[in-house]
């Protein structure tokens, strides 16, 4: 099974999910703008972004990327992840929903959080989320 690990990161701890999630796949991870692949050619992939401003997915350069693939989701495996610093979880509810509208399987039903950096147990779980995925 081919996967995949994109994200984007402002402070670092979306990137430390993304690290934890690809080494548990055993895959690099990537940032949005270091991706150059399709995603038709993975079965998987863990897609990661922070919270940002009104609990919505970074503005300037995820949120135009996920656009542009939401649409070649359908029978995909995805997992969702990221970290945010105030809200109730919104935008991932929001991304989730996407995602199953797109016609993406959702892995492990809904998305994985973290309030500001993720803890060593949130790494050791992302990871074998990681390996569960591939």
């Amino acid at each position: 099974m081919k996967t995949a690990v994109i994200y984007w990161s402002g402070t670092g701890n979306t990137e430390a999910m993304a690290n934890a999630v690809a080494e548990g796949a055993g895959v690099d991870a990537m940032t949005v703008s270091d991706f150059s692949g399709n995603v038709e050619d993975f079965d998987a992939l863990a897609f990661g972004c922070p919270a940002m401003g009104a609990e919505v997915l970074e503005e300037d350069e995820f949120e135009p990327f996920f656009t542009g693939i939401e649409s070649k989701l359908s029978g995909k495996k995805v997992f969702l992840f990221g970290s945010y610093g105030w809200g109730d979880g919104e935008w991932m509810r929001n991304w989730q929903e996407r995602v199953t509208a797109a016609g993406a399987e959702l892995v492990g039903d809904e998305g994985y959080t973290v309030n500001e950096a993720p803890s060593d147990d949130d790494l050791a779980k992302l990871k074998a989320i990681g390996a569960e995925l591939a």
